[in-house]
C-alpha cells in the first residue's frame, strides 16, 4: 500500500492549523475505475479470498508483488479495507460479540430476538443441461406474510435467517472479488500513477 501513496499529489496544507503551510500529499485522492471497464469481465479473474488472506497477500499470489494491494482495492472499490475486505474467523466472531453480545445469542434458534429477517425461496440452486448454475433466488418477506405462507404449507420455500447467518452470509460475499489479468497490469498502474500525479 505504501508504493500506492508514494505516487499521491502534494499540497500545501496547514496541518496544525497554527498558520505554518506545509508541502504535504493529499490522501483525500482517490482512482476509481470507469464503469465502462467493470463491465468488459475478459481482463479480470474471479477469485474466492481465502480464510486469513489480505489483498497483500492475494497481490503476491497473482503479481509476484505484494506493494500491489491496492490494484486488488481498487478493481473491487474497496475504499476501507478494515470493513470492505472479509473478516478473518477470530475477527468476524468478534464483530459479533460487539454487535449482539454473543454468538450463541446472535445464532440461538429458540429466540425470536435473533431474527434478522424472512424470506421466500423463489428459486432453489439448478445446474443445467450445459452446467451453467443458476444461483439461488429470493426474496425477503416480513413476519405476516412469512406466517401466511405457513398456513399455506408452503414450509420448504421459506427460511428465517438468524442475525449470525445474516452477517456471515455478508462477510461471504465479500470474499468473490475481481483480479484485473496481469497482462493489463502494467497498464493500469502506468495510468494511475498519471492520474495521480496530475
Amino acid at each position: 500500500m505504501a508504493f500506492y501513496f508514494r505516487n499521491f499529489p502534494f499540497v500545501f496544507y496547514d496541518v496544525k492549523k497554527d498558520d505554518n503551510i506545509a508541502l504535504v500529499q493529499n490522501p483525500l485522492v482517490r482512482f476509481k475505475l470507469k464503469d465502462i471497464l467493470k463491465q468488459r469481465n475478459f481482463i479480470y479473474l474471479d477469485y474466492i479470498v481465502e480464510e486469513g488472506e489480505n489483498a497483500s497477500v492475494v497481490a503476491e499470489k497473482f503479481y509476484d508483488d505484494e506493494t500491489l494491494d491496492w490494484v486488488i482495492y481498487i478493481v473491487n472499490d474497496i475504499i476501507d479495507p478494515k470493513y470492505d475486505w472479509p473478516l478473518h474467523y477470530n475477527e468476524f466472531n468478534n464483530f459479533i460479540i460487539q454487535k449482539y453480545g454473543s454468538v450463541e445469542a446472535a445464532s440461538r434458534l429458540t429466540s425470536a430476538d435473533n431474527i434478522h429477517h424472512y424470506e421466500y425461496v423463489v428459486r432453489e440452486r439448478t445446474r443445467l443441461f450445459d452446467d451453467t448454475v443458476l444461483p439461488e433466488k429470493t426474496i425477503r418477506i416480513d413476519k405476516t406474510r412469512y406466517d401466511e405462507l405457513v398456513g399455506e404449507g408452503l414450509f420448504s420455500s421459506l427460511r428465517i435467517v438468524r442475525n449470525y447467518e445474516y452477517e456471515e452470509e455478508l462477510n461471504n460475499q465479500k470474499r468473490e472479488i475481481k483480479v484485473l489479468k496481469d497482462d493489463y497490469l502494467p497498464r493500469f498502474v502506468s495510468e494511475v500513477k498519471s492520474v495521480l500525479q496530475e
